[in-house]
């Protein structure tokens, strides 16, 4: 599950190394819209797959499985890459404001929509294309960082302030993938995500693009997060949205 200012396509590196290895992969959209509209979706998504699940969420993404997958009986594990793992009745803002702030910080901006729907956001969440680069992707080829500034989706306002309900990392096994050079999220507030939920940890010395950047090492602890999850040494038959 992709995180804010992103899509799907950012797994497209992870994806193909996982079919290279024979694993089944699915990386559904995240809409973005609110933690409860967004758990909500990737919860039916999670019920139509009839074979174990390994759920993978990236920065705002994180957020979204740890509220999706507490009653998932077939999600035998979580993996975090550099990404929000809420308990319960915590926001993301309670997460970046208990910790220095990062660059990102003084390069977002919010954008009003133009043309409400019922129920909708009012306001979204943009970096600035001059900035992306710099606080999302520093480790990334610059054609590759630039293409990603003016391709970005933005993330419903409301849904930093989202509650998430009883986490699902609380009752299943969880990995966490800390980006040790992310100037998203605070690798400080990622090491504690990680110790307060029990997860293994892997250490990327990466940028919050860690899942473009080093995708071996995020499909490394995918794969052993599959294998352990299901007590299979193969990793293959084995459903892993993103």
């Amino acid at each position: 599950m992709h995180g804010a200012f992103t899509d799907a396509s950012s797994w497209a590196r992870v994806i193909s190394l996982l079919h290279a290895a024979g694993s089944t992969a699915r990386a559904p959209a995240n809409p973005l819209r609110g933690l409860t509209h967004d758990a909500a979706y990737i919860k039916n998504v999670v019920r139509d797959i009839d074979v174990p699940v390994v759920l993978v969420g990236h920065g705002y993404g994180g957020a979204v499985i740890t509220h999706a997958a507490a009653d998932a009986d077939n999600v035998v594990a979580l993996c975090y890459v550099a990404a929000f793992g809420l308990d319960a009745g915590e926001c993301i803002l309670d997460i970046t404001s208990r910790f220095p702030p990062m660059p990102v910080a003084d390069a977002t901006f919010t954008a009003g929509l133009p043309a409400q729907l019922p129920g909708g956001p009012d306001s979204e969440l943009y970096i600035s294309e001059e900035r992306f680069p710099q606080v999302y992707a520093a480790d990334l080829p610059p054609h590759v960082m630039n293409v990603m500034s003016v391709t970005q989706r933005p993330i419903a306002h409301s849904a930093l302030t989202s509650r998430s309900g009883p986490p699902a990392w609380a009752s299943k096994p969880s990995w966490y993938a800390i980006a040790t050079a992310d100037r998203m999220l605070n690798p400080t507030a990622q090491r504690f995500m990680a110790q307060r939920m029990a997860a293994t940890e892997y250490l990327l010395d990466g940028s919050h693009a860690v899942v473009l950047s080093q995708p071996d090492a995020v499909v490394a602890m995918i794969r052993e997060a599959a294998e352990q999850g299901t007590g299979r040494g193969d990793g293959g038959e084995l459903g892993q949205p993103f």
